[in-house]
């Protein structure tokens, strides 16, 4: 403030009206100078926080092929994994090429506040921003792109042994670059009929999803059931040799239950940016405990679908064979579904 004083007086030393409005002016600059920088700052907080969320997040693609590989017999383990790190790279391209432009194609990708309850056109699909053109939010992109990747992935356990690998590549493109996207642009894009932060939302309240629980794990989930339905199950799980019926089904146990155990881990810890990564602001004090509000609640539902999965699992045991037994494959269900229903 001082220095600033003395510049002035000396650019103005006969006129203090001058020296003044010399004086203001500085200050003016500075303060929007700072204010810039703040503004700035902020916003590389934020980018940053996007993408260490995806990058965790995309860490559970490590947690599905490793629990996938415990899950298969071991003749399949190479055929399992390949078809895991085949999701990535087609949910890559494909995202790239054409599925972030249909899911955002023309909006900003996040919702400021300034949209809210705003009215904005109800579209089936975005028509521009492919191959990125136009669009430098990349950070949003990466976000995206890993939803696709996990929604994508899901189905991967539930045609475990029985698909061939090509199909499973051209199925995990168009779920990417098509299907995913259509149902991210209804729910989650300002354009999208269910979007519940504008006013001409579908009923006028259209539809809430934080993290995903429909737009990720419901087509994920909805998809590998009709695959499932599809394929039928193995072979060798319900019938004999010759093809007849089994009186009681035939046990598939996984190759490596530290496999199992390694990959629901993987997959707990890329929930946290699953889920605390949706709020995608933390330059603000607000949005940043939102963000650790979902950390919390992430972790109480894992341990609490654990603990019940494995005492429900103990109370069956000691009903039916009067020894509590406590069996591994249930706890990392629990664990599971614990994460899938937060």
């Amino acid at each position: 403030m001082e220095d600033v004083f003395e510049t002035c007086k000396l650019n103005n030393p006969d006129d203090g009206y001058e020296a003044l409005e010399c004086v203001a002016k500085t200050l003016s600059t500075n303060t929007e100078t700072v204010n810039n920088r703040l503004d700035s700052l902020a916003a590389g907080v934020d980018i940053f926080f996007l993408l260490f969320a995806s990058i965790v997040m995309f860490t559970m693609q490590a947690g599905f092929a490793m629990l996938c590989a415990g899950s298969v017999r071991r003749k399949n383990v190479q055929n399992t994994l390949l078809k895991n790190l085949l999701d990535a790279c087609g949910s890559g391209i494909a995202f790239f090429v054409c599925g972030y432009a249909f899911a955002y194609g023309g909006t900003d990708g996040i919702i400021l506040p300034k949209d809210f309850n705003q009215p904005h056109e109800n579209t089936f699909i975005g028509t521009e921003n492919f191959f990125l053109i136009d669009h430098e939010n990349y950070a949003f992109w990466m976000y995206q792109f890993a939803f696709a990747a996990t929604s994508t992935t899901i189905v991967a356990g539930s045609l475990a042994e029985r698909s061939q690998m090509i199909a499973y590549f051209i199925y995990s493109t168009l779920l990417s670059g098509f299907v995913f996207p259509v149902i991210a642009h209804s729910v989650w894009s300002i354009d999208g009929f269910l979007n519940a932060n504008k006013s001409n939302s579908l009923f006028g309240s259209g539809m809430v999803d934080f993290a995903g629980s429909g737009v990720v794990h419901l087509t994920g989930g909805l998809t590998a059931l009709i695959a499932s339905k599809i394929l039928g199950p193995r072979k060798d799980r319900f019938n004999e040799d010759l093809g007849n019926p089994l009186h009681v089904p035939n046990p598939i146990h996984g190759y490596s239950v530290s496999l199992q155990v390694l990959g629901t881990l993987l997959l707990w810890f890329g929930w946290y940016g699953f889920n605390a990564g949706s709020v995608t602001f933390v330059s603000t004090e607000e949005w940043a405990n939102v963000a650790a509000l979902a950390t919390l609640t992430t972790t109480l539902s894992a341990a609490s679908g654990t603990i019940t999965a494995l005492s429900l699992s103990a109370y069956q045991s000691l009903k039916n064979s009067g020894e509590v037994k406590f069996d591994t494959s249930y706890a990392l269900n629990g664990c599971l579904s614990g994460l899938v229903g937060i």
